[in-house]
């Protein structure tokens, strides 16, 4: 009973850090009106949380071994929770671009420390049970941050997608306090005698701080027009080399042990995690947009078309679990989600706006199949290889990689929808000539339309153009979605060759109990 407690707390923690990452997505225009400020202004409260997140996350371990596991998972909850409850009371934007920063800086403990304690709560033989388990919080998370959020925005105020974090954290810690135990080497912990990489933390902070920025903003501020994004670039570009060679050459106990990256099954896995959380994140982000923007669904409905997917999803999780416990090649498992997630990328860019709400169920339901069997066996597979020392980085850096590449996914995918958009609406109006056959009738049919319905002539034609120029823009954008969907795909198309690279091996009960004890 204990065990099972502990795997609630630990995927609900999980799952609620991955859900805040995107569930203000779809309130974003209602927080804007409600606070008076503008679209770009509110774009903050994103920025906020994905930066403060993607710093903590790598230096986690280094965190736990300071402050002990229990306790810094314990107090990381409890911070993103006042966190979540002041994002709810904001009545100024700064104040909840404040309160989401500091939920970042809870929420980047809640991801990694939980995997750890899905680890100790089964015995090795069972450990890619707890694999699969975690995995269902990974892509949970961002699947129902869009759902409920719609959910909350069309039927209650913005606020209340803070408020719902706040009964879940606090159940969450005093289960944490009752039911997880510490380990040995958190009841003595001596401070004095662990060295405080400082250096390694303000070049990380800058350095991973800076190109989130940029990416999460680089669109919206017109990229190097911006000299706050100019800067910030420079800022990366110098900040981030450096902390590779402090780590590497100035530093004999690093926050971020970036030798691990020595191993090839780490250095390929993480390089295949970035494409994993670019696909995640962007069809996270394109399918809502899709469905609402060019086929007209309410956020409710999108979120509903959702609900089959992750239905069949569920049991995947468990199937690959017991593949793996089975002995089945990660490899081989890995393949079969790439085949899959690439099939719904380029499936999503033969839709249209007549599409049904069969056919994204249909396509939803094979995105979800293919997130269940490339998770869990490419997270193994990486750090199957590390020695026992390595495994707290390795996790560390598997999970920051999947940040950015979710990063990454946004910045190009809001990057290249703007420049497909002005390309076919520019392709579009080629061909409407003057004096075109085609457009007149169709010119006259909308202005009789409308003359029809009281509209005087003028104001009729006038208002027939205004149709027509709708109509035109609202095709280019479907347009550069479909082109998007398949850029996605071209992304796992492209990478899949590395698959062939790593060295298979099955994770040995020494390796996963390592895992368990480490500081993830």
């Amino acid at each position: 009973m204990k065990r099972w407690i502990i795997v609630v707390t630990a995927i609900s923690a999980a799952i609620l850090e991955l859900i805040d990452t995107s569930i203000v997505n779809v309130g974003l225009t209602d927080i804007a009106g409600n606070l008076g400020v503008t679209i770009e202004d509110v774009a903050w409260v994103v920025t906020a949380y994905a930066i403060a997140n993607v710093i903590v996350i790598p230096m986690t371990g280094f965190l736990q071994r300071y402050f002990g596991r229990k306790n810094y998972y314990v107090g990381s909850i409890i911070l993103f929770t006042i966190a979540s409850y002041g994002c709810g009371f904001a009545d100024n934007l700064w104040v909840l671009v404040f309160f989401r920063f500091l939920q970042g800086i809870g929420g980047g403990a809640l991801l990694s420390t939980s995997q750890g304690l899905m680890y100790d709560s089964f015995p090795p033989s069972q450990r890619p049970l707890a694999s699969a388990l975690f995995g269902m919080g990974i892509v949970l998370g961002p699947t129902l941050g869009p759902t409920l959020g719609g959910f909350i925005i069309d039927n209650y105020h913005w606020s209340w997608m803070f408020y719902i974090n706040v009964p879940i954290g606090i159940a969450a810690v005093f289960l944490s306090i009752a039911f997880i135990d510490k380990k040995e080497d958190e009841k003595n912990i001596d401070r004095k005698a662990i060295n405080i990489d400082q250096m390694g933390i303000l070049l990380l902070a800058v350095g991973i701080g800076s190109l989130q920025y940029v990416l999460e903003r680089g669109e919206a501020d017109d990229w190097f027009d911006s000299k706050a994004i100019l800067w910030l670039t420079v800022a990366a570009v110098v900040a981030i080399p450096l902390f590779i060679w402090w780590e590497l050459r100035a530093t004999k106990d690093p926050v971020v042990d970036l030798r691990a990256l020595k191993n090839r099954n780490l250095a390929i896995g993480s390089i295949l995690m970035v494409v994993i959380g670019y696909g995640l994140f962007t069809s996270v982000l394109l399918y809502p947009l899709f469905a609402q923007r060019i086929v007209g669904l309410t956020a409710t409905q999108t979120g509903k078309l959702l609900i089959p997917g992750g239905l069949v999803t569920l049991p995947m999780f468990a199937l690959v679990g017991r593949l793996l416990a089975t002995g089945k090649s990660p490899r081989l498992l890995v393949a079969v989600g790439y085949v899959a997630f690439s099939s719904f990328c380029f499936i999503m860019s033969t839709y249209n706006m007549n599409a049904s709400d069969g056919d994204f169920i249909t396509a939803l339901i094979i995105r979800g199949i293919g997130l269940a069997f490339v998770n869990v066996p490419l997270i193994n597979q990486s750090v199957a290889t590390l020695t026992p020392r390595e495994l707290p980085t390795g996790i560390a850096i598997v999970n920051m990689m999947r940040q950015v590449g979710g990063a990454f996914g946004v910045a190009i995918t809001n990057t290249y929808v703007t420049q497909r958009t002005a390309v076919h609406r520019g392709d579009l109006v080629t061909h409407l000539q003057p004096g075109d056959m085609l457009t007149t009738e169709r010119i006259t049919a909308m202005t009789q339309a409308l003359i029809a319905k009281g509209v005087n002539v003028f104001d009729a034609a006038t208002g027939a153009y205004k149709n027509l120029d709708l109509i035109i823009s609202r095709q280019a954008l479907m347009l550069s979605y479909l082109d998007t969907f398949k850029l996605a795909g071209l992304f796992f198309v492209v990478s899949f060759p590395l698959l062939f690279l790593l060295k298979s091996k099955k994770m040995d009960a020494a390796t996963a109990k390592a895992i368990a004890d480490s500081s993830h």
